[in-house]
């Protein structure tokens, strides 16, 4: 099962979605919002109040005619305030029934990585021999850091529960947070095809990172002519008693 929620540069739901795109993914559940999720407000529409609404989170099941494993995919839409817990042991719940053995989840990783520079993917595991299969994959090996979010807490739960997880993220840089990042959503994607042994047209998802790719260069080069026009000042606009004092 791949399980995926909103996160930093949205490297999780850019992975998820594009799955669900590319393979013939069907409807398999829903998860009762009520239960995990409050309404702070309402919507108005002409004059008219709306009914609360709640974030969606599903499940959707994949049949591999390869004779490989089948797929769960799980997306949330939003993360609850005050009961991650709870949804982690939900969705692992829901997975155990229809005999999921592994749970993986992505996730973004803060690095010092310019946006022109190929993104690596971390591998973490919920065990060393989990970790250890994933030296074999050329994945990043960082030792000790942290995975905020139902991301990272989902494979928490499934520790406890003595199920095999696995959590792929890929490099971001730290200047380019707020933005979506596709180039680490790809970088994913064909590290997560690998391991679980399926092929998939990435055709698209490579077209969006060249276009995200220039996206950044050009804000970056908007930025940097900023900084230079607030902070330097040209020599033909100083006055003549500035020279003078010089």
């Amino acid at each position: 099962m791949l399980a995926a929620w909103p996160g930093i540069s949205n490297v999780a739901m850019i992975v998820a979605s594009y799955l669900l795109k590319k393979l013939d993914f069907k409807d398999l559940a829903e998860v009762r919002a009520a239960d995990f999720f409050d309404p702070i407000g309402v919507l108005v529409k002409d004059n008219v109040v709306e009914a609360p609404q709640f974030p969606q989170s599903k499940f959707y099941y994949w049949k591999n005619s390869g004779g490989g494993s089948d797929i769960i995919l799980f997306t949330g839409e939003a993360q609850p305030s005050t009961k991650g817990y709870e949804m982690a042991n939900c969705v692992i719940d829901v997975g155990l029934r229809f005999g999921v053995k592994r749970i993986y989840t992505c996730a973004a990783a803060l690095t010092r990585i310019h946006h022109t520079e190929q993104p690596k993917v971390w591998g973490v595991g919920t065990s060393q021999a989990v970790a250890e299969e994933l030296a074999r994959y050329d994945l990043v090996q960082r030792g000790n850091l942290q995975i905020s979010g139902l991301n990272g807490l989902l494979l928490g739960v499934a520790k406890e529960r003595d199920i095999e997880g696995i959590c792929l993220l890929g490099e971001v840089p730290v200047y380019a947070t707020r933005i979506q990042n596709p180039m680490a959503a790809l970088a994913i994607v064909n590290a997560l095809t690998k391991i679980i042994g399926i092929s998939i047209d990435t055709d698209e998802l490579e077209q969006l990172a060249r276009e995200t790719r220039q996206r950044m260069k050009q804000i970056a080069a908007e930025v940097m002519e900023e900084y230079i026009d607030f902070f330097t000042e040209p020599i033909w606009e100083r006055g003549e008693d500035e020279e003078a004092e010089e």
